[in-house]
């Protein structure tokens, strides 16, 4: 059965400003980013994933954690990220149409948080934020059918993928199928999905703009809820898919240093001979001596060797 939501104008229209910058993230190459940049983002996704949970671990920490430096902060926030860390270099191993694969992806995430991790609720389960019930769930009987209804009509649906990823999300905190980590995962989750329509999008910071309205992201669900239908939250979750595309595409060049648009531009070429303009069309917001510096620097440390003189000159990575 189809999930309850509308196909609105504004939809429609975020549909197109997303897929416009899709194409502009694909004509500048970045969706392959530089392995720092690839870093920095995955960073700030689990930063931010984790303290919409109340996590308090910094980005320097969270860094530290990653490079295996101590870090002195509550257990329980080491053990979250840690499993955060795990799961998010397991990202390419998920297959996204399936059940059984999504409850192992909680088991990672909640492993030593909770009892029976990667296992669907059986009981009974309220939200309460402050004193109120935010949020009373579907039964525990109900909920293993529920969430094979939703992975069919995930796989199965006609609606545009950046549609669907939207509707599972709201749909899963509505299920809200295990006992805890329901956020964590079902934001894991539309990442997943969402890379199934561009790779760019397992690199891409969404939670981090998810935290910064973070009451807003709480106020639509309940708005949805209350609506019986997904509409206001596909809105809402597309607007801040388009604003990540949008900080990627204005800090792209910003944050590449010299040795990282090298590195990138390997990936692009390969073994293939190029020439400064061919550089120059990728990196657009450099200029021409600092194309050429970037070069020179190759050729010095030996990274590329040089064919040609001059106007000639071509480059080939060794």
């Amino acid at each position: 059965m189809k999930p309850p939501y509308e196909i609105t104008n504004k939809i429609l229209n975020l549909i197109a400003s997303i897929s416009e910058r899709i194409g502009e993230v694909n004509a500048a190459h970045l969706n392959k980013p530089p392995t720092e940049l690839r870093k920095k983002n995955r960073i700030k996704t689990i930063q931010s994933s984790l303290e919409i949970e109340g996590n308090t671990l910094t980005i320097a920490q969270i860094t530290d954690l990653l490079d295996n430096k101590r870090v002195l902060a509550p257990k329980k926030d080491i053990v979250e990220v840690k499993n955060a860390i795990n799961v998010y270099n397991k990202l390419d191993k998920f297959k996204v149409y399936d059940l059984k694969s999504l409850c192992k992806a909680h088991e990672i995430l909640m492993k030593d948080l909770i009892e029976n991790s990667g296992k669907l609720r059986t009981s009974s389960v309220g939200i309460i934020k402050g004193s109120d019930i935010t949020h009373v769930a579907p039964p525990g009987e109900m909920v293993f059918s529920l969430m094979k209804d939703l992975f069919e009509y995930l796989k199965n649906d006609d609606d545009l993928i950046l549609i669907k990823s939207c509707v599972f999300h709201y749909e899963f905190e509505f299920i809200h199928p295990f006992i805890d980590g329901n956020g964590r995962i079902g934001r894991l989750w539309q990442t997943i999905i969402l890379k199934e329509h561009s790779p760019i999008f397992g690199f891409l910071p969404i939670e981090t703009l998810v935290k910064t309205k973070q009451q807003e992201y709480y106020n639509i669900l309940g708005k949805s809820d209350n609506q019986g239908s997904s509409t206001a939250f596909i809105e809402f979750m597309l607007e801040i898919i388009k604003d990540a595309l949008e900080d990627l595409l204005k800090i792209q060049n910003i944050n590449l240093s010299s040795n990282d648009r090298i590195i990138h531009f390997k990936d692009i070429v390969e073994n293939d001979l190029f020439s400064r303009q061919d550089y120059l069309r990728v990196f657009k917001n450099i200029s021409s001596a600092t194309a050429s510096r970037d070069l020179k620097v190759a050729f010095d440390k030996g990274i590329i060797e040089k064919l040609g003189d001059k106007r000639m000159t071509k480059y080939r990575y060794i």
